[in-house]
């Protein structure tokens, strides 16, 4: 059929009754190339799977960044000048100190300690850090924090489900983030048990829960305000507390 005769055919067909002619058909006609020759393209089809891939960028700009996989470029936001990062670097230190200071009665407890100075190690090396391989140093310091998450809890609760583990250890390089919360939830729930059962904990777990809500409100403000200087300092800090109160559940 020619393209002259598609009009045609459609006013005959309006007269049938119980048959209805679309408007607009979901095959067009499109010239390809200057020789005049048409191929029916089914955009019906094609617009709905370009409309669906336009709308991928929009949907990903909506998932909070602190669970989209590690990303960054050479100019990650922080460490806008000296004086942050100098703070940053300080308020490293304090993982390097607890980790030294951590209990070491078996070998969880061991790798858990030993996890804590590499966070503190790779925090360091990230924020004194530039160029081309700060992004690479990023992704080392998100990764160690998961690790040491992980060990944590590890260390307090020894019979965890091996499926979980194996799904950690996979998951673990492409979305440290995702697994740092998962692992720091069981934590949580955790502490919380302990110190109902024993009173000598309540105190730290006071203090614990504290630090935790602290952490997360620096970390969240970190996030949506990246010029604001001395945020990630502030989150450094609460976290070191946080971590430190961890050390009482291992003694």
């Amino acid at each position: 059929m020619s393209p002259t005769e598609t009009p045609n055919r459609s006013r005959a067909l309006e007269g049938v009754r119980g048959v209805h002619v679309a408007p607009h058909s979901p095959f067009s006609l499109r010239e390809t190339n200057q020789s005049g020759e048409f191929h029916p393209s089914t955009c019906g089809t094609s617009a709905t799977v370009e409309n669906h891939l336009l709308s991928m960028p929009r949907v990903w700009e909506q998932i909070p960044a602190c669970l989209r996989p590690i990303h960054c470029s050479t100019s990650c936001h922080g460490d806008m000048h000296l004086a942050e990062t100098v703070a940053n670097v300080l308020t490293s230190i304090p993982f390097i100190v607890l980790g030294m200071h951590t209990p070491r009665k078996n070998l969880n407890s061991k790798l858990y300690a030993n996890s804590l100075i590499g966070v503190g190690v790779a925090s360091s090396v990230y924020h004194s850090s530039r160029g081309k391989l700060r992004k690479y140093f990023r992704w080392i310091d998100y990764t160690m924090i998961a690790t040491a998450t992980v060990c944590l809890s590890r260390a307090l609760r020894n019979e965890n489900p091996k499926i979980l583990m194996a799904a950690t250890a996979a998951v673990l390089p492409v979305q440290p983030l995702m697994v740092s919360l998962i692992h720091t939830g069981m934590m949580e729930v955790a502490f919380a048990k302990r110190a109902l059962k024993d009173p000598d904990l309540r105190m730290a777990h006071t203090v614990h829960k504290m630090s935790s809500l602290l952490g997360g409100m620096l970390f969240i403000a970190d996030d949506l305000f990246p010029r604001t200087p001395y945020l990630h300092a502030g989150w450094h800090l609460a976290a070191a507390v946080c971590v430190g109160t961890c050390n009482k559940l291992l003694e």
